[in-house]
């Protein structure tokens, strides 16, 4: 025990202040309101889903700044997509999006969902998101950073 905590003392603090976060902005907006995301993975690799997940770890915090993910689309005021859209997926993505209650907005994370990616001609994948919907917002990237998605994301909450 004693050989672990003088290699903890002797390294130190590693982590560092998020450079992103304007101190008084998110004092400003912390409580205020917050954005329900529904996330829906219409096929992906699941790179996408690393980066959302990254969202929630202490460096970038999306919770403390209003953005949570909730599990049903009638709670949610923002629909995520990720992955290329395949046949199997279809329906259900068009229901969920229905579920959503207006206003809306639709948002298409990581280049699988802006036009295919990868994916794209696969006899599988219909394409991108605006094969079914029209997205609000794009969020190119293979994966997209979880700072680019927290912007986009900030972006529609100042909108609801």
């Amino acid at each position: 025990m004693w050989k672990l905590l003088k290699k903890i003392i002797k390294t130190g603090i590693l982590t560092e202040k998020p450079s992103h976060r304007d101190e008084k902005e998110f004092q400003r907006t912390a409580f205020s309101k917050s954005l329900a995301v529904r996330h829906v993975d219409a096929g992906s690799c699941n790179g996408c889903e690393l980066e959302l997940w990254a969202l929630e770890n202490p460096y970038y915090s999306a919770s403390s700044q209003g953005i949570k993910f909730v599990a049903s689309p009638r709670h949610a005021d923002a629909l995520l997509v990720t992955g290329p859209i395949t046949h199997a997926m279809h329906e259900a993505l068009l229901k969920t999006q229905e579920a959503v209650p207006n206003p809306r907005r639709v948002i298409a994370i990581g280049d699988c969902a802006c036009d295919g990616g990868v994916f794209a001609g696969s006899y599988a994948v219909l394409g991108g998101l605006e094969v079914v919907l029209t997205p609000d917002a794009k969020v190119p990237g293979c994966p997209p950073t979880p700072q680019d998605i927290l912007n986009i994301l900030r972006k529609a909450f100042a909108r609801t």
